[in-house]
């Protein structure tokens, strides 16, 4: 099997590059089974239910959130009924939706797990102590198991991949939105990545304009960070995967431009 995991996809140049080029690419790349981070799809933070909608008739399977899940209020009762979005599972009980489920594609159970970190980042519970717990309700259910770890601290992605080597197929790291080039598999057969990247605006500090972001580095006071606008590059993780005992053969990184993802539509389009 061939899972694509898109990093966090952010405000409308970065919806438009995924809804635009999402099903081109499953096929040219024999995707079978599409995640996709998209927390920061809603002008930079959180997701609605329309875009949210927008995503999973457009190619996508499972859409992954991470600490802004919680920035639009209207899509709370969204996350107790679609069962392809998924919140962080350690926060503590009572919040809206689910932090994992299991799906089925080509007759082959696959879970996928959110887990957001601690490390500079909010405190709620453990997300390592809340993996085993997962893991032991699923270990006799689906052979194929991917985790979205939303973290900051990159020493903190990396413990927590070795933590569940062999456990898991496979752990991408999100949430800093620049693609980092450590993908690997490791001794157990976890495919891993300290972060996927962004699907969003190229000139941007990770996603937000500039010269919004610029003046709190120089004034230290508060300022709004508003989202950039101009040509969009998809950050993307394909991993080839045994179905039979859920190990991960290779991981591989990907890395759209708008301009490959336009003359890669182009060249669908004389073709057909």
């Amino acid at each position: 099997m061939r899972i694509l995991m898109v990093g966090d996809v952010v405000g409308k140049a970065g919806r438009q590059l995924l809804t635009d080029v999402l099903p081109t690419l499953r096929t040219n790349q024999h995707i079978d089974f599409v995640i996709v981070n998209g927390e920061n799809a809603a002008a930079g933070v959180g997701i609605t239910p329309e875009i949210a909608d927008q995503f999973l008739s457009h190619g996508t399977d499972v859409i992954t959130l991470g600490n802004h899940a919680w920035n639009r209020r209207e899509v709370f009762s969204y996350l107790d009924t679609q069962s392809r979005i998924l919140r962080p599972a350690n926060y503590p009980p009572g919040v809206p939706g689910y932090g994992m489920n299991t799906y089925c594609c080509k007759g082959v159970s696959i879970s996928i797990i959110v887990l957001q970190g601690r490390v500079f980042m909010e405190p709620i519970d453990d997300p390592f102590r809340k993996a085993d717990e997962l893991l032991g309700k699923i270990k006799h259910e689906s052979p194929v198991v991917f985790v979205d770890f939303h973290g900051e601290a990159t020493s903190e992605k990396q413990a927590f991949g070795y933590y569940v080597d062999g456990r898991v197929t496979g752990v991408f790291g999100t949430h800093t939105h620049v693609q980092t080039a450590d993908e690997r598999v490791l001794p157990g057969g976890t495919a891993y990545i300290t972060d996927v990247g962004m699907t969003g605006p190229v000139q941007s500090v990770i996603g937000m304009r500039y010269d919004s972001v610029i003046p709190r580095f120089l004034t230290g006071l508060p300022s709004r960070f508003d989202v950039a606008d101009g040509p969009a590059q998809l950050s993307a993780v394909v991993v080839e995967v045994r179905a039979d005992d859920g190990k991960a053969t290779s991981i591989k990184r990907l890395q759209i431009s708008q301009h490959a993802a336009d003359a890669l539509l182009h060249h669908e389009e004389t073709r057909q």
